[in-house]
């Protein structure tokens, strides 16, 4: 499935050519747009979006020889400490002007938006917060004794990559595109100075790692639909409805 502005076309991948659509004029060209209008700041090569048409100009033809190729290595990304609630800190992952991801994260979206429950609602296309919450009331208004309220702790943080992996391989079957995604996982992150190995966990911050997140959870929304209880999931948080009490 593709996503159009205002609705959902076929789209028809064949095993070995995903790569090449991720890299296709029309896509990177959206990519880059949407990668200029979210703005934000630049990661550890200090590159802000306005200066990044100049560097494609001139570097475009070499970026995309070296992702076919399979010799792009991704920059590591910029850890920062953003403040939460309660004088708590989350840590939040500044990467490199992210066109590659960016247009990545279109095309898997239009592979995986019709395999998501409807009743997952975080970092989707039209949808949102409030629909989430008008989800959750009508569970209210059924009369039901008791809500399961779930949060997964450092969620993007713990990922575990090789089980994320394992879960994108029975969908994509062009291992080009399952060895770069791997390498945005395993890139490192900068503290302070130092570079840090990231075996674990999906960084935020860069548009891919949303999707992924959901990818990853798609598998929590199938079990608890296999048993049969609804619930609403808004990214790493859940309320579950119960008929009886917890056990």
């Amino acid at each position: 499935m593709g996503i159009t502005e205002n609705n959902l076309t076929e789209v028809h991948f064949t095993k070995d050519d995903l790569l090449e659509r991720i890299l296709s004029p029309d896509n990177l060209n959206k990519a880059y747009k949407q990668v200029v209008s979210n703005g934000g700041r630049g990661g550890v090569d200090n590159m802000e979006t306005e200066e990044f048409l100049s560097y494609l100009k001139l570097h475009k033809d070499e970026l995309v020889r070296s992702l076919i190729d399979g010799n792009y290595h991704p920059n590591s990304v910029l850890r920062v400490e953003i403040s939460k609630e309660n004088d708590k800190k989350r840590q939040h992952a500044i990467p490199t002007v992210s066109l590659i991801q960016q247009a990545i994260s279109q095309i898997l979206s239009a592979i995986y938006e019709r395999e998501f429950s409807n009743n997952s609602f975080g970092f989707r296309p039209r949808r949102s917060a409030h629909q989430a919450l008008r989800t959750v009331w009508n569970y209210i208004n059924a009369c039901n004794k008791y809500a399961l309220d779930l949060d997964l702790e450092q969620f993007f943080d713990t990922v575990n990559q090789s089980k994320l992996i394992e879960i994108l391989s029975l969908k994509i079957k062009d291992r080009r595109v399952i060895s770069l995604i791997h390498k945005y996982l395993r890139t490192g992150v900068i503290i302070g100075h130092k570079l840090e190995e990231s075996s674990r966990g999906v960084p935020q911050g860069g548009p891919l790692s949303p999707l992924l997140s959901n990818i990853m959870l798609n598998e929590l929304d199938k079990e608890l639909e296999r048993r049969g209880h609804p619930f609403v999931r808004y990214a790493d948080d859940c309320a579950q409805r119960m008929r009886e009490g917890p056990a």
